[in-house]
């Protein structure tokens, strides 16, 4: 956000993902390129599966949750999955200013800034597709959806029964995201500095005027102080668990929480001048995820290998781009709202190339069930004895959300085809049957997707301007101010993020 004869310093708590501790950056089958395993989409789950060849996500003094620790924070090691969210997210959920006529240019930016695809593969083709043939089957010919574009054109971001091709923001047959996009634009500016390997304890502050923050740099037990000018400002976007520690750890926050953070040395701004707001940490929320195993023997099933791919896909990848590892296996998505009274809520499938936990037979793939938009479930980012964030999801607290996601399950039940079979859930099985299963704890259900978002909501924790209330220059630009959205969060929060920019430099005018 830098402009002309300013300086902006943009601090990172991780490291490159080229670079790990304890481990190894990459498989052997990529030695001799310049690419890490982050670069290769189908590598993504390794990410979290591999811990033993390096770990890129956070530990636990960090965070009490799996959250990305290297430059790019989640963006860096998800899926990369890039949804447009529908008009009505923006209508019903956020504050007058983020209204969908007010996000056009901040969505244009995003999609001019931001390299995404439906058909990565760089020879045109589009791999392991039976899963996909058999989905299309179910859902376009058997339930009724729509098969679209999943970001074509305005009329296509409506997610009532629509069916597609995933879309990722990859570029070449490669991840692509913010880190190659945003901040290699950033690091060509004269006056943007990075640093990383930094950890931001608290923001400084004298009042309600943030004066700099406090940072461990590099694993040091000490911290020290870097100070911003006069009529500068602090801009946290450490994510929608580690914004909210931090503003705590500032003095900003639920009353009982700041003494005993006091207590314990993490606040050092006099008790006088704490800001008590109860709504930063409140309403944490992240999709309740179902996986539903699914087994045809016209399927053929494919599980990615983090050190021996078959080496036909390994000769794809490394010469052409090619192949099923420009992909993050996901072969399709679809969305529908169920309405409830004067209320909807959305819900989203997504199917995957295998089975899962132990239903991995060949011919068994995967639909992951998200609960979206408009679920009133939500749960707060505590603070554990040592102060670090501790999320609490609080699933299905409020009975008509397992109710709707039991809906959209029954829904598309009905038109399963007799080709299709599922494993762990009886196809027949009645909507009371469905809802006692999601809320009913196992490896299939109540499975969080690390999609945190909405800790930090405007209007309550910040203004529409994204300024934490009670401050005067010190704002959140993450997923914290983002309510539940009814896509994927990556691109939403972007959009936001973009949106958020153009409102805190128009302060200055």
């Amino acid at each position: 956000m830098s402009e002309a004869g300013k300086k902006t310093l943009l601090l990172e708590q991780g490291g490159p993902s080229y670079y790990v501790t304890g481990g190894r950056a990459r498989p052997e089958w990529l030695n001799g390129t310049e690419l890490s395993r982050v670069d290769v989409p189908g590598l993504y789950k390794s990410i979290f599966s591999n811990s033993g060849e390096g770990n890129l996500t956070c530990a636990s003094d960090v965070v009490n949750a799996f959250q990305g620790c290297t430059v790019g924070g989640n963006s860096a090691i998800n899926a990369g999955l890039f949804f447009q969210p529908p008009a009505s997210d923006w209508n019903r959920y956020f504050p007058d200013g983020w209204k969908d006529a007010d996000m056009q240019s901040a969505i244009k930016k995003v999609r001019t800034k931001q390299p995404s695809t439906d058909s990565p593969s760089q020879d045109g083709k589009r791999y392991l597709q039976s899963g996909y043939e058999a989905a299309k089957r179910w859902l376009v010919d058997g339930a009724g959806y729509a098969d679209v574009g999943l970001n074509d054109g305005i009329e296509n971001h409506n997610k009532t029964k629509v069916f597609g091709h995933p879309i990722w923001y990859y570029e070449n047959g490669q991840r692509s995201g913010p880190v190659k996009t945003y901040l290699q634009s950033a690091l060509n500016r004269t006056n943007f500095s990075f640093q990383t390997g930094t950890k931001v304890l608290r923001v400084r502050r004298d009042g309600d005027v943030a004066t700099g923050v406090d940072v461990q740099t590099n694993g040091a037990s000490s911290s020290h102080n870097i100070c911003i000018k006069k009529g500068g400002m602090v801009i946290s976007s450490a994510g929608a668990l580690l914004s909210p520690q931090l503003l705590m750890w500032s003095g900003i926050g639920e009353a009982e929480t700041l003494k005993n953070l006091s207590k314990n040395g993490h606040v050092t701004v006099p008790s006088q001048e704490w800001i008590n707001n109860t709504a930063v940490g409140n309403g944490v929320f992240d999709n309740p995820n179902t996986f539903i195993e699914l087994y045809s023997d016209e399927i053929a099933s494919y599980s990615y290998s983090y050190s021996n791919p078959p080496p036909s896909d390994v000769e794809l990848y490394l010469n052409n781009r090619s192949g099923p590892y420009t992909f993050a296996s996901q072969t399709s998505a679809f969305w529908d709202y169920i309405e409830q009274g004067d209320d909807v809520v959305g819900c989203q499938g997504t199917i995957d190339s295998a089975g899962a936990m132990d239903l991995l037979e060949n011919g068994t793939i995967t639909l992951n069930v998200y609960g979206t938009s408009g679920l009133r479930s939500v749960g707060r980012v505590n603070l554990d004895a040592r102060g670090i964030a501790l999320p609490n999801s609080n699933f299905y607290s409020d009975p008509r959300d397992a109710a709707a996601i039991a809906t959209f399950v029954h829904n598309i039940f009905q038109a399963l085809p007799p080709t299709l079979t599922p494993l762990n859930i009886a196809k027949n099985s009645t909507l009371e049957q469905i809802s006692t299963w999601l809320t009913t704890p196992s490896a299939y259900t109540r499975g969080n997707v690390q999609h945190w978002s909405s800790s930090c909501r405007m209007e309550s924790c910040v203004d529409a301007n994204t300024k934490v209330i009670g401050m005067q220059n010190l704002f959140v630009i993450d997923a914290s101010i983002v309510p539940p959205l009814t896509t994927n969060p990556v691109m939403g929060v972007m959009i936001a993020a973009e949106r958020a920019v153009e409102r805190i430099l128009a302060l200055g005018k």
